[in-house]
């Protein structure tokens, strides 16, 4: 007996919904008994990590500032992974769109600021990551390169970038030697929503952009080109999409959302710039934009999820006393059993005969 995979002819719209929530499932399992195989109780480590951090309205607050940056991201890959574009870069164009905006902050620091500053800094962080996706898109259109490989590599020269400055030029001088930029001023600094606590200004701003990219995305024109370059390019192409500016369009408008995240995490959680910024935002915003099913809705669900992921980890880290990197390693199975139960999607599996195989 062999076990075949038949390509299905059309997809239940019940296994769409089944299987996010069996990857979810296969993660929780295989997590459970890594924590057991570490000698530790799976069930006191499955609360570490995924009901602690939603237990108090601090917690509730810690998982919305880490989910705004993820839910952005993650709906800027889906318009360019929706039209068959792999941008694997976010995390670069993360990096690049905070440099852009905090450059205002560090530029206008103990001089002329006011109500603009931050406007401009929102509008700089985007247009700077939007400007860093397009040389992936350039290489892809005119050369024919690789966007995966071009936009993953582009990666290290953002993270360089970013060192260089915060221990060079932008380095505050009142640091101690410390590799950070100057403490962002208040006009440089996105408002709190809630006294106490990290929430602010960008967790509606993403909200906000879901419920745009939704309309987007089901109800005008340009969404239904994105759906159909990526699933039918020959059809697309029948009825006049151009794909080589659809491929710009997507690479701009996912790396200015990365941008923007990248400038309201500097300006509105950390308030500086530093070498570590970013805990991976751009590379987990991939396994968000697949488990939330390419959708806007979909990412936002599934980011909240993620980020529960994050807080959850760093209270295992005081509690259970495991190594971040346990975290991304439950990520990384997440990542992997979603691909895997997607195959569930576009595959039936069959037993034969050996003979029949």
């Amino acid at each position: 007996m062999k076990l075949l995979l038949e390509k299905r002819d059309a997809t239940p719209f019940w296994l769409q919904l089944v299987s996010p929530m069996l990857a979810v499932a296969l993660t929780l399992v295989s997590s459970a008994a890594i924590f057991a195989a570490l000698g530790l109780d799976p069930l006191v480590a499955l609360d570490a990590y995924f009901l602690n951090p939603v237990s108090d309205a601090f917690g509730l607050q810690e998982v919305a500032v880490k989910a705004t940056p993820l839910v952005l991201i993650a709906v800027g890959l889906a318009l360019c992974y929706r039209s068959n574009n792999w941008n694997i870069g976010a995390e670069g164009q993360f990096l690049v769109g905070a440099m852009a905006g905090g450059w205002l902050a560090v530029a206008t620091h103990g001089g002329a600021q006011g109500a603009w500053l931050l406007p401009a800094m929102l509008a700089a962080g985007a247009t700077g990551g939007a400007l860093f996706a397009l040389i992936p898109a350039a290489l892809k259109t005119r050369f024919g390169a690789n966007e995966i490989l071009t936009s993953l590599m582009l990666v290290y020269v953002a993270e360089l970038l970013l060192d260089w400055l915060v221990r060079g030029p932008w380095r505050d001088p009142q640091g101690f030697n410390m590799p950070v930029t100057v403490t962002f001023s208040a006009d440089a600094t996105v408002p709190l929503l809630m006294e106490g606590g990290r929430l602010n200004l960008g967790t509606p701003i993403a909200i906000f952009v879901v419920i745009v990219l939704a309309v987007v995305m089901g109800r005008t024109l340009k969404g239904f080109e994105i759906r159909l370059v990526g699933e039918s390019p020959r059809a697309a192409r029948f009825a006049g999409f151009d794909a080589t500016r659809l491929t710009w369009v997507v690479f701009a408008a996912s790396g200015a959302l990365a941008g923007l995240a990248g400038i309201l995490e500097a300006a509105g959680t950390v308030r500086m710039l530093q070498p570590g910024i970013s805990p991976g935002y751009g590379f987990t915003a991939i396994i968000v934009a697949f488990l939330g099913r390419l959708n806007p809705v979909g990412c936002l669900v599934a980011g909240v999820f993620l980020a529960i992921t994050f807080i959850g980890g760093e209270n295992a880290q005081i509690m259970l006393r495991l190594p971040l990197d346990a975290t991304r390693v439950i990520q990384g199975l997440l990542l992997f059993y979603v691909l895997a139960c997607d195959t569930l999607l576009l595959y039936r599996p069959r037993l034969v005969r050996s003979a029949a195989a």
